[in-house]
C-alpha cells in the first residue's frame, strides 16, 4: 500500500525527463472560474502550420531565383519568383481559414493567437521583403535592403499592435493596412511583371516606392474595412453564389494581374476614405 502513492510521482518524474514539455494554458470556464488546459487544439494550428510552411516555401523559391539570376538563367529565375509569389497568396488563404475554423469550432486559444502572429511574420513580413529584394531591390544596394527592412519592421510592428488591441479594437476595421494585404501588393507586383518576363532591375525605383509605402501603411492609423461582419454561416440569396462563381472566373482568367489590382485597390481604399472623411469634417466646420 505504501507504493501506490508514489506512482503519480514516478509518472511526473518520467514526464519531466521528456525533452519537450507539455503546454499548459490558463483560462476561464462559462462561470468565470479559472481553469487550466493541457495541450493545444490541432485543427486550427494545422492551418497555421501550413501558412508558416507556405511562407518558408516562398523564401526558398526567392533564394533559388537569386541563384538562377546569378547563373544568368533568367527563365528559371522568373519561374521561381512566380512560385514564391504564389506561395504568399496561398498563405493568405490558409491564414484566413485558421481563424475562421477556430471561431466556428470554438477552439480559440492564446497559444493559437501567438502562433498565428509568428507565422504571419514569416509569410507576410519576411517572405515578401525577400521576394521584392531578390527581384528588384537588390540592384539598389544599401537603399534596397533598407527599403526591405522598412517593410519587415512595419509588418512586425503591425502584428504587435494588433495583438495588443484584440480585445479593444472595433472588429469592423483594421487600424493600418493588414499584413496579408500588404504582402498581396508586393507579391502581386512581382508575379504580374515577372510573368511577362520583365526584370525587376528595370523598375527598381517604382518597386521601392511601393514596398516602402506598404510598410508605412501597416503602421499608420488609417482604418481599413476588415469584412469580419460578413456572415458566412447564414442563408443568402441564390444570386450570391452566382456572384461568387463570377468572382472566381474573373480572378482565374488572369490571376497575377487581377490579384494585383484587387490588393492595390484595397491598399488605396484606406487613404482615399481617410481623405474623404477629412474633407467632410472640414466642410462640417
Amino acid at each position: 500500500m505504501s507504493e501506490r502513492p508514489e506512482e503519480p510521482n514516478k509518472a511526473s518524474d518520467a514526464e519531466s525527463l521528456l525533452p519537450i514539455d507539455e503546454h499548459i494554458e490558463e483560462g476561464h470556464d462559462a462561470e468565470g472560474r479559472k481553469v487550466r488546459h493541457r495541450g493545444i487544439y490541432l485543427l486550427p494550428n494545422l492551418f497555421t502550420t501550413a501558412n508558416l510552411f507556405a511562407g518558408f516555401y516562398s523564401i526558398i523559391n526567392s533564394m533559388s531565383a537569386q541563384a538562377a539570376l546569378s547563373a544568368g538563367d533568367s527563365a528559371n529565375a522568373s519561374k521561381y519568383f512566380a512560385f514564391a509569389a504564389i506561395a504568399i497568396f496561398v498563405a493568405m488563404v490558409l491564414d484566413g481559414l485558421d481563424g475562421r475554423v477556430a471561431r466556428m469550432t470554438n477552439t480559440q486559444s492564446a497559444f493559437g493567437a501567438e502562433y498565428d502572429s509568428l507565422s504571419d511574420m514569416v509569410a507576410f513580413g519576411v517572405a515578401p521583403a525577400l521576394l521584392a529584394f531578390g527581384w528588384a531591390l537588390g540592384d539598389m544596394g544599401k537603399v534596397g535592403w533598407m527599403v526591405a527592412f522598412i517593410y519587415v519592421a512595419g509588418a512586425a510592428l503591425r502584428l504587435a499592435r494588433f495583438n495588443t488591441q484584440v480585445g479593444t479594437a472595433d472588429k469592423r476595421y483594421f487600424i493600418g493596412l493588414a499584413s496579408p494585404a500588404a504582402a498581396g501588393v508586393v507579391a502581386g507586383i512581382v508575379w504580374a511583371f515577372s510573368d511577362y518576363g520583365i526584370q525587376g532591375s528595370k523598375m527598381s525605383f517604382l518597386v521601392a516606392l511601393m514596398v516602402a509605402a506598404a510598410g508605412m501603411l501597416m503602421v499608420s492609423n488609417i482604418k481599413y474595412n476588415s469584412f469580419k461582419e460578413l456572415d458566412l454561416k447564414g442563408r443568402v440569396p441564390f444570386v450570391a453564389i452566382l456572384a461568387v462563381v463570377l468572382v472566381f472566373a474573373v480572378v482565374f482568367s488572369d490571376p497575377p494581374r487581377i490579384l494585383l489590382l484587387v490588393f492595390l485597390a484595397y491598399a488605396a481604399s484606406g487613404p482615399v476614405q481617410y481623405l474623404l472623411r477629412l474633407r467632410r469634417h472640414k466642410n462640417a466646420e
